[in-house]
């Protein structure tokens, strides 16, 4: 008997692993149908505020999305990749055969889906069974932003910068202070930096009033004279071609910084326009320079060969 459940284990193992293989069709469509989901890089997007240790409970199967250390060893589905989980997967399979009761898993819960902590085996033994539900130990991390399962990275980067935006325009009433809508990024993060900006705009023009100024006063102000004419250099200099993927509002922060530099470096003023001239001067110089590395590099081993 021992014997026929080791069996079962391995044919219940390779029946997982073949549909891993069959599911991974849909990486070429939606990567997220493919993939699980790595728990640190989604916990550094997302910046839970607090962690909770909620105990033991029932957690539907399908809301586990990713994990904190094997998530290149499993599929989203939990299937198994790599025929190194074979002896740890049908262990469990055998015990499950000759029906031992099993320790709860540990998960993260996170926006709303889970990410195992330990025991992804158990996990995807499980998925494999057909079960609806696993019993786990809870640690909760608070999230202003809901996930859902079918999430990738790059779906949590944009919910992230969505929510921020939303945040931002809320606490300072950015379209209606300017006029506008035009603040968009893409990554994370870049908000808060516009608010520090605004700051230090706001402390400079504070040098020369006799009382504080209101913070939207000081967005308006940084806004038309700030902003919109490095956002006018951008446009004049085309910078954005350069970019694949950025937005107006990443190259402002961009040239922000190249323009600094240009400051600290010539020990003078410099005028936006030579800002951006430079900085596409050098942008063009770093990618022509990375590019004869690269065929200097490749083209080499290609002869090797």
């Amino acid at each position: 008997m021992p014997d026929d459940f080791r069996t079962q284990a391995e044919q219940d193992f390779y029946k997982a692993k073949t549909k891993a293989f069959a599911s991974s069709i849909y990486r070429m469509l939606r990567p997220s149908f493919s993939e699980l989901m790595p728990f640190d890089q989604a916990k550094q997007l997302i910046r839970p505020q607090s962690e909770t240790y909620r105990g033991v409970t029932s957690v539907p199967l399908e809301k586990i999305a990713g994990s904190e250390g094997r998530y290149r060893d499993f599929n989203r589905f939990f299937f198994p990749k790599k025929e190194h989980l074979k002896a740890r997967w049908t262990g469990i399979d055998e015990l499950q055969y000759k029906e031992v009761i099993l320790p709860p898993v540990i998960l993260y819960e996170m926006g709303g889906v889970y990410f195992v902590r330990d025991g992804n085996h158990r996990v995807s033994v499980a998925r494999a069974k057909g079960q609806e539900f696993i019993d786990a130990e809870i640690i909760s991390l608070k999230s202003e932003i809901h996930l859902d399962p079918d999430m990738s990275i790059q779906d949590i980067k944009r919910a992230v910068i969505e929510y921020e935006k939303a945040r931002f325009y809320g606490e300072t009433n950015y379209p209606k202070v300017v006029g506008t809508d035009d603040l968009d990024f893409s990554e994370p993060g870049r908000y808060d930096t516009i608010r520090e900006h605004v700051l230090v705009h706001k402390y400079f023009l504070n040098q020369n009033m006799s009382e504080e100024i209101p913070f939207h006063q000081a967005l308006f102000s940084w806004h038309e004279n700030v902003y919109q004419p490095i956002c006018q250099s951008i446009d004049a200099e085309n910078l954005l071609s350069l970019f694949s993927g950025r937005t107006v509002s990443d190259l402002y922060l961009f040239l922000v910084a190249h323009w600094d530099e240009l400051k600290r470096r010539f020990g003078r003023f410099v005028e936006i326009e030579e800002a951006a001239e430079s900085f596409k001067s050098q942008t063009k110089r770093d990618r022509i320079g990375l590019l004869g590395y690269v065929r200097k590099t490749f083209g080499r081993n290609l002869q090797k060969k």
